[in-house]
């Protein structure tokens, strides 16, 4: 593969580095970076009034892979998470079978290999996502997985949760919990509130997920336990989080773009794309989301990409709860969190960056010489409409459908290799 040299991109993301500047991979590592580089023999990329990003990193995306392939494979989600600029991302084990054995990881890292991103594996805390037999973590830590996490049915019996973080934190993986109390949303659909009780369906209350949230934050603090809540939606659990890190608990999260642009008034039209889980809440819990992410109570931005298909998603009370949202990430963090101010470009790629790259571990999220050649170049002010037609996925359940959203990805390199390149002009 010739060396392949990127031209005047903005650099300004990078510390260190000139406002414009020059990135040479080899390989697929960067050799070099900074004012005209020179190698004569490089495939020449131009990226004037481009910027240059690290590949995004997110950590909780389901690829449906195995078993749900008609929703999404590994290698459509990776090329929808190329679209977006995401060069790494951590793969949910809610699959059929469920990823609970090391031949099930061996194989989603197999079929990964040729894919257009990274794709790490998190495996399942119990057997099936039953909550009642604790999976053999080393073995499946051995296979390749580097988290684990009952994501979509999480665990009800606190000491079997206790007891996988325990041995999480012994084997270096990171431990992921998706906090909801499942006996109180009983069949809900929706957030619990004025919406839902205008539409006449059964609400999903936010006492589920703070009860759960400070569950395992408790359990975090009372055994010196890490551990990351995925996808917060309400303003019950940020004040929770933040109360703990004051405390020095060792604890991170994450939230999703649909939690800080959206409110459940998205669904009086009965529209099954704002349906996920958790879901939509109210502007102050929006409100309170924003905040979090501006005082860095919360860490990280990952989209729970959830892709379903069409007819699934027809019928408003029946519809399986998920969105997609791998091609549309960066857009929206830009235009929801950048554009209003309340946080930098530098901050908001951040954390979609680095930051998820260092509570999982890996190498990713940074550009630096000598590190992975992964690379989004992206224009911060170019808008663009959104058609959930063109987004790489097979399925269409964006709820930023028709959307006009500011910032564009023009090209994302992963490994060194060019894995997307927008075909459409400004």
């Amino acid at each position: 593969m010739k060396p392949l040299l990127i031209r005047n991109a903005c650099l300004s993301l990078i510390d260190g580095m000139p406002e414009r500047g020059d990135i040479l991979i080899e390989g697929d590592r960067i050799t070099a970076m900074g004012d005209a580089i020179v190698c004569e023999e490089a495939q020449v990329l131009d990226a004037s009034g481009l910027w240059a990003a690290p590949g995004l990193v997110d950590m909780h995306v389901h690829l449906r892979d195995p078993g749900q392939t008609h929703k999404e494979d590994i290698f459509t989600g990776c090329r929808a998470a190329a679209m977006g600029g995401v060069t790494s991302v951590l793969a949910m084990p809610n699959t059929n079978p469920t990823v609970d054995s090391p031949h099930v990881v061996h194989s989603i890292l197999k079929k990964a290999e040729g894919a257009d991103a990274r794709v790490y594996v998190a495996a399942s805390i119990t057997k099936g996502l039953q909550g009642e037999t604790l999976n053999d973590l080393e073995e499946l830590k051995k296979a390749g997985a580097i988290a684990v996490t009952d994501d979509g049915r999480p665990v009800q019996n606190a000491r079997m949760q206790m007891m996988a973080m325990e041995e999480a934190k012994r084997l270096g993986m990171r431990a992921i919990s998706h906090a909801e109390d499942l006996p109180l949303v009983a069949g809900g659909i929706m957030h619990e509130g004025e919406v839902s009780r205008e539409l006449g369906v059964k609400g999903m209350p936010r006492a589920s997920e703070d009860l759960s949230t400070a569950r395992e934050i408790i359990l975090a603090e009372s055994y010196g336990l890490p551990i990351h809540i995925a996808h917060v939606s309400t303003e019950g659990s940020v004040s929770l989080i933040r109360y703990f890190k004051s405390r020095g608990v060792e604890v991170t999260c994450e939230t999703g773009p649909h939690y800080f642009t959206f409110t459940h008034e998205a669904l009086r039209n009965r529209d099954a794309n704002f349906r996920m889980n958790p879901p939509l809440r109210e502007e102050k819990d929006r409100k309170a989301i924003i905040e979090a992410l501006r005082d860095g109570t919360i860490d990280a931005i990952a989209t729970d990409h959830a892709p379903h298909a069409p007819e699934e998603k027809a019928d408003f009370e029946k519809a399986p709860n998920g969105i997609i949202g791998l091609s549309t990430s960066l857009a929206a963090a830009i235009t929801g969190l950048v554009v209003p101010g309340y946080l930098t470009l530098k901050q908001a790629i951040q954390k979609m960056s680095i930051i998820p790259a260092k509570i999982l571990d890996i190498d990713a999220g940074e550009l630096r010489i000598n590190g992975p050649a992964d690379i989004c170049l992206f224009d911060p002010e170019e808008q663009w409409t959104v058609d959930a037609t063109k987004l790489g996925s097979k399925s269409r359940n964006s709820p930023f459908d028709g959307m006009t959203l500011t910032g564009r990805v023009h090209t994302t390199i992963c490994r060194g290799r060019l894995v997307y390149q927008c075909d459409e002009t400004k």
